[in-house]
């Protein structure tokens, strides 16, 4: 019978809410690069690797060494960005994370984004002691809403899917949960609460959810 056991976080609208400074950074970089952005790219590519935004949503290239580089150079302009203004977890995360270190129960964020910047929050939050593991774009091959970044990461933390919660706000990551054999909770950071009707649990933000309420999933 399943039973919480683990828990597997997307990161970007979960943990913290950097959208702004992920969208200021591809505004830079069209203007570097003077390229231009389709209207509504953000809101269609956000949760999306890179390889996938740049060829399929901007069309700005097939080349996969252009792809790479334009990719990374991304990245970097989202750090400093993130270096220069700061950033805080989002309300109820380091309650929720607490509550989950002191139950025992294991936490891996399973995320589109690169290791490295999740590394360089996790340093200025101050959240590296509560996560067990990263699973991120250099970790799968395969995006959201395919499972693989949570499988990955379940098997990171030696835990059955079927006994991890995943916490996603976007809707391809919800997918993602469901198609993994995972408990889903949503939190609408970026959707509206009733778009996230694939959730077990669907919140506001996470000061509504703790362990027990997580135990009750399953």
């Amino acid at each position: 019978m399943a039973s919480l056991q683990g828990a597997l976080f997307d990161w970007d609208g979960v943990i913290v809410d950097s959208s702004a400074a992920h969208e200021l950074s591809w505004d830079l970089l069209a203007a570097e690069e003077k390229l231009t952005l389709p209207p509504g790219h953000f809101k269609r590519g956000f949760g999306r690797k890179n390889t996938v935004i740049i060829p399929e949503i901007l069309g700005w290239t097939t080349d996969p060494a252009e792809i790479a580089r334009l990719g990374d150079r991304k990245e970097a302009l989202y750090r400093e960005i993130i270096r220069e203004r700061g950033i805080e977890p989002l309300p109820g995360v380091y309650d929720l994370l607490r509550g989950l270190k002191e139950a025992g129960i294991p936490c891996c964020v399973g995320t589109s984004s690169s290791r490295e910047n999740i590394e360089t929050i996790m340093d200025i939050a101050h959240l590296r002691e509560y996560f067990a593991d990263i699973t991120s774009a250099e970790d799968v091959t395969v995006g959201k809403p395919d499972p693989e970044v949570f499988l990955v990461a379940a098997k990171k933390i030696d835990r059955s899917p079927e006994d991890c919660v995943v916490f996603e706000d976007a809707i391809h990551g919800l997918e993602a949960g469901r198609a993994g054999g995972m408990k889903v909770v949503g939190v609408a950071t970026t959707h509206r609460l009733e778009d996230l009707g694939l959730a077990d649990l669907a919140v506001h933000r996470l000061t509504e959810v703790d362990v027990p309420r997580l135990r009750e999933l399953f």
